[in-house]
């Protein structure tokens, strides 16, 4: 078994305090660091979704009105596919 002296038995008591005192010191305030870091961070997640149903509702409102103007176009006899051009000129 060893056997230390008086000052090794200082000196490991020094460096055990001095651990504890780093290890206090790298872990204040860490609590609240990363709490902010997830709220902002859900924040910025709930907005990019608020935008993107927004820009779908917005394309879905836009689709919809197209295809109530293409229902509502009149078909000439000359545009039997109904698509704005004339068949003798859609070559």
């Amino acid at each position: 078994m060893l056997a230390f002296t008086s000052d090794q038995w200082i000196i490991i008591a020094l460096v055990f305090l001095l651990g504890l005192l780093v290890g206090a010191f790298l872990l204040a305030g860490s609590g609240r660091k990363w709490k902010t870091r997830y709220r902002e961070e859900s924040r910025r997640r709930e907005d990019i979704e608020k935008t993107h149903a927004d820009r779908e509702r917005e394309w879905d409102k836009r689709d919809k009105e197209l295809r109530d103007r293409d229902a509502t176009r009149p078909v000439t006899p000359t545009d039997r596919d109904g698509d704005g051009v004339r068949d003798d000129r859609q070559r």
